[in-house]
């Protein structure tokens, strides 16, 4: 039995990288083997096991063949006689397709094992994919969307484009659980250069099988991207924010019937939404002269008042692209520096008792706060 690690470490060291996780594969092992020796079975699809002391995954030798649509369409097996070759030409792209073994002390040691040229294709800076096998995943083609957005330096081998296009046109796209697309999707955005994830997805006709139709819409406009690269570009890694920028154009309307569609989370989709609403409000008052009751009306919205640091936020990563939001700060500010309690204690008594008073008078206090503010 021999131990080694492969795909994505071994890939991420030769470009000096450091090592996080890996991926360990155990060849001329067995079940019985690997239970014998204290390993804990996880896999159910097939034999994945936890390291008695490291609780790292190792996995295996195995050999897959297409069963059935999407990503999980395979019957897999796994034997003693399955050898590193055969193991590594399942995998997707060449420079993920190299392994080294690993010694007891948890070294590696021995040659770099590279039997399908990734070496060559890391140099050249090309994704390139090991099989034909390649096109029977659908998930692979958001994979190589995400990697483009990681690594922005690479291109798409033509062969390897014309199999993303293959994968839409089986439509095995739809066997795609929201799930995994989202998984994708948010690797990508927080990535060094979204824009390449988006750039292929176009290229190899998926887009609109994949995001909203407002986006899918921006990104096809030459102007569209330019603006939207730029404003990337400005943006903070954090998820909500660049998810919120992609879609600031998007009605929020249509955010939530997407969002369901990719199962985005709850927190996400809302900072999205909130978001697009705040950029309407401005292109629709572009001389910056803010309605207070509009203002108060989009603070509403923003539950500015139970989360106080979402909404800053929100005006914070308006401001990171350009647009002035002074006038709204500062009419924010104003307006949380009103004590509930001392507007209470200002309606007369049979008042101060009724809840529908008690919030109108509220919001009548926060709406001359904002006035004033504005002026």
């Amino acid at each position: 039995m021999k131990i080694y690690a492969v795909g994505g470490a071994i890939r991420d060291t030769l470009m000096g990288f450091p090592m996080n996780d890996i991926d360990y594969v155990v060849v001329g092992s067995s079940v019985e083997e690997m239970l014998a020796k204290g390993f804990r079975p996880v896999g159910k699809d097939f034999p994945v096991f936890l390291h008695p002391e490291t609780q790292a995954e190792y996995a295996l030798a195995r050999t897959e063949r297409k069963t059935g649509k999407g990503y999980k369409g395979f019957l897999f097996h796994a034997d003693p006689d399955v050898t590193l070759e055969q193991d590594l030409a399942r995998r997707d792209l060449t420079i993920n397709a190299m392994a080294q073994e690993v010694a007891a002390d948890g070294n590696l040691i021995g040659p770099l094992i590279d039997p399908y040229n990734g070496q060559r294709d890391l140099a050249e800076k090309v994704f390139r994919h090991v099989s034909d096998a390649f096109a029977e995943d659908p998930l692979r083609l958001l994979r190589i969307a995400r990697f483009a957005a990681r690594f922005p330096e690479f291109i798409v081998a033509d062969e390897t484009m014309a199999a993303l296009k293959a994968i839409v046109v089986s439509g095995e796209l739809n066997a795609l659980s929201p799930e995994r697309i989202w998984q994708e999707l948010a690797r990508g955005l927080v990535a060094s250069k979204p824009m390449r994830m988006f750039q292929v997805l176009l290229d190899a006709g998926a887009a609109k099988a994949i995001l909203s139709p407002s986006l899918v819409a921006e990104l096809q406009s030459e102007i569209g991207r330019v603006n939207l690269m730029t404003n990337l570009h400005k943006t903070p890694t954090k998820l909500e924010s660049r998810c919120a920028i992609v879609l600031m154009n998007t009605p929020a309307r249509e955010i939530r019937s997407w969002s369901e569609c990719v199962r985005m989370p709850i927190e996400v989709r809302d900072f999205s939404e909130i978001f697009s609403e705040l950029n309407l409000f401005i292109n629709e008052h572009s001389q910056g002269a803010y309605p207070a009751v509009d203002v108060l009306s989009w603070f509403n919205r923003a539950d500015a008042w139970r989360k106080p640091e979402r909404t800053q936020a929100l005006l914070d990563l308006m401001h990171s692209i350009g647009q002035n939001v002074s006038g709204l700060v500062n009419a924010l500010q104003h307006s949380q520096t009103l004590n509930p309690a001392d507007i209470i204690a200002g309606l007369v008594a049979e008042d101060r008792s009724n809840g529908a008073r008690i919030g109108c008078a509220v919001e009548a206090a926060r709406l001359a706060a904002i006035t004033s503010a504005l002026l």
